[in-house]
């Protein structure tokens, strides 16, 4: 596989995971079976929801986690308001056309070439938020998003990276 491979693989995930509607319960149940997988498997991994205006409608920060994992989340919520893409996804992309984020303009205090951010998009209405991890490898911090999504939307048939992915 090659960074079109995964590419293609992630725009895919994109386009499979998207919400009929999203309401703050909706957030409130996202957020518990993230939980869940966090206590269930021992990850030490924060998670955040938060609308595209920066309001957090979700948070959980377990033992272990810091304010790094909070400013983390932040940058990559930041990639995904500003690109309404997932920030493995604005990785990739910027790796394939060999740029980075100053070359586009931004700030990379502000924002992150890594994964574990991706779009609440909404059906007929666009992205209206993200969903945020931080504390794994980010490739891995992206697999734990698009499996929770997943299993929240029960969608079954969503490919999937190769972990071990080096980028």
């Amino acid at each position: 596989m090659d960074l079109d491979d995964y590419i293609s693989i992630v725009e895919k995930q994109e386009s499979a995971l998207y919400f009929l509607h999203f309401s703050r319960k909706d957030a409130w149940e996202l957020g518990q079976l993230m939980v869940s997988r966090i206590l269930d498997e021992n990850l030490t991994l924060a998670a955040s929801i938060r609308l595209t205006t920066g309001f957090v409608l979700f948070q959980y920060a377990p033992e272990g986690t810091a304010i790094n994992n909070e400013n983390w989340m932040t940058r990559k919520f930041n990639v995904v308001r500003e690109m309404e893409l997932s920030s493995l996804l604005y990785t990739l992309r910027l790796q394939k056309r060999k740029q980075t984020l100053e070359s586009r303009g931004l700030d990379p205090r502000h924002y992150a070439t890594s994964g574990g951010g991706f779009p609440i998009r909404v059906s007929g209405t666009g992205v209206i938020g993200a969903v945020l991890v931080s504390g794994l490898p980010h490739v891995t911090d992206h697999d734990f998003v698009v499996d929770s999504i997943s299993r929240f939307l029960k969608i079954t048939d969503v490919p999937r990276l190769p972990l071990n992915l080096k980028i």
